[in-house]
């Protein structure tokens, strides 16, 4: 992994992408979603995690972030591992999805390649974290974070979006709340 995407500063805030291997669509079923939203409200709760922005797209998730207990690494790691089993076990179970022998095909491929994996790899292991030590670069990100939706044609205007934080920062329902930049 590149040096400068490391999380160097443990209690700094930073522009996180997580990324599901393969580029898998996983997050067209609302069901994958909803246990990225559960598992962000958890992380919030009990493992110190301040959530400023999100976005979940089909294949990834961008997230602005910083842990008040300085272990931001550990547990952006905790919720990956957490929301992968989770993720793993929903498919596996559920008999209306179409595209399970397929997803697991493709987990189970990049598994190989991976000798920290078991059976099956559900994220990348980076996370191109990008720490936000200014106005400037924080404004870029959370811009580029709500208009990801608009820019994929899913939406008109980003706070439209149910599974974002645009709806947050436009006053509007939301599922999560996060702490305002």
């Amino acid at each position: 992994m590149a040096d400068s995407y490391q999380i160097k500063d443990q209690g700094g805030t930073y522009f996180i992408t997580c990324q599901v291997i393969g580029w898998v669509d996983v997050f067209s079923r609302q069901t994958y979603r909803d246990i990225i939203i559960s598992s962000l409200k958890y992380c919030m709760a009990e493992k110190n995690l301040i959530v400023y922005a999100y976005v979940i797209m089909t294949n990834h998730v961008h997230l602005i972030l910083r842990s008040k207990s300085e272990r931001l690494s550990d547990t952006v790691r905790d919720f990956k591992r957490f929301t992968s089993n989770q993720i793993l076990k929903s498919i596996d179970e559920n008999h209306s999805e179409s595209r399970k022998d397929w997803m697991n095909i493709v987990f189970e491929y990049h598994a190989r390649f991976n000798k920290r994996v078991k059976d099956k790899q559900f994220w990348t292991h980076e996370n191109h974290a990008v720490e936000l030590n200014n106005n400037e670069v924080m404004d870029s990100k959370l811009n580029y974070i709500h208009e990801n939706p608009v820019r994929a044609g899913w939406v008109e205007r980003a706070e439209d979006y149910l599974y974002s934080s645009a709806r947050n920062y436009a006053g509007l329902y939301n599922l999560l709340e996060i702490e305002m930049i």
